[in-house]
């Protein structure tokens, strides 16, 4: 996978299931667990691409304010570990319909620029991906099962320049 850039918008998983991923990426991919908190991406890998770097911070926020002021938080179950193709990421999707897909549409079609999408809407929480898996570590990854639900309770922006360290620009609470 290409190195990211760009500006991403994130729902971290606090609680149990955050917990749970983080043991999870600290026992399979430390270098995961050390750059970024378990959570669900919502732009910047799939659905919509990345918001450009020069989109000013300010504008960023004026459009998803209204929508994480009128979006209640959600607790959604994840189903099974699955490998991406054809690359050592395993990642717990979730439901693409329902909620989630409601909160991505509607920041998808809030007016912000966005850099071409590599993939359709897929939300998921990544436990590896940089280490090469072993086919038995894979069969580990993939017996896993994380019963706790993913709680969705507010969106963080992240400037993102691989392969430094993403900078928290802003979080906004899930309101509605």
């Amino acid at each position: 996978m290409a190195a990211s850039f760009g500006i991403f918008v994130l729902a971290e998983l606090p609680g149990e299931a955050g917990k749970i991923v983080r043991a999870i990426q600290q026992q399979y991919d430390r270098k995961l667990a050390r750059l970024t908190p378990p959570h669900v991406t919502l732009v910047g890998s799939s659905g919509v691409g990345a918001i450009p770097t020069d989109t000013p911070v300010a504008r960023i926020r004026e459009a998803l304010e209204p929508i994480c002021a009128t979006t209640a938080p959600m607790e959604l179950p994840f189903g099974l570990p699955h490998r991406f193709m054809q690359t050592n990421i395993v990642s717990l999707p979730l439901d693409p319909h329902g909620p989630l897909r409601a909160l991505h549409e509607r920041i998808a079609t809030s007016g912000l620029p966005f850099k071409p999408a590599r993939f359709m809407f897929s939300p998921h929480c990544t436990l590896t991906f940089y280490p090469t898996l072993t086919p038995a570590r894979e069969r580990e990854l993939l017996a896993i099962r994380v019963t706790a639900p993913a709680r969705i309770e507010a969106l963080q922006v992240y400037l993102t320049r691989d392969p430094q360290p993403s900078t928290l620009l802003f979080s906004l609470p899930l309101l509605g």
